[in-house]
């Protein structure tokens, strides 16, 4: 696993994946109801069609951790916000999404 992730909110999955289909000129890898992933030379980039449930507000870059509760507790310490909690999503993943200082998104992500 490559140490990020960005995932894109595509409240319309099936448009997004055209779109980035032909943007990118790749097929996704996974292509399912709740995400659909593409590997561009090594990043991951990945479609979120619940991104305004998921209180996304725009693409977040989700950083991979092995102790995902403990870098939440250290993220909010430094004045980070949590918006989303630690949140098993399938497959052994787990992520959590904060803000920082000034509202913008970051993201972690663990992979059992």
């Amino acid at each position: 696993m490559s140490n990020h992730t960005i995932v894109i909110p595509a409240a319309d999955l099936e448009a997004a994946t055209a779109f980035y289909r032909t943007a990118w000129g790749a097929e996704p890898h996974t292509e399912t109801p709740y995400y659909v992933g593409f590997n561009l030379d090594g990043q991951e980039i990945g479609l979120n069609p619940n991104g305004e449930r998921d209180q996304m507000t725009g693409p977040v870059v989700y950083w991979a951790t092995d102790d995902l509760a403990a870098k939440v507790a250290e993220v909010e310490a430094a004045g980070g916000t949590v918006v989303r909690p630690v949140t098993e999503v399938g497959g052994g993943t787990s992520l959590a999404l904060l803000t920082d200082p000034a509202g913008n998104q970051v993201g972690f992500i663990t992979q059992g």
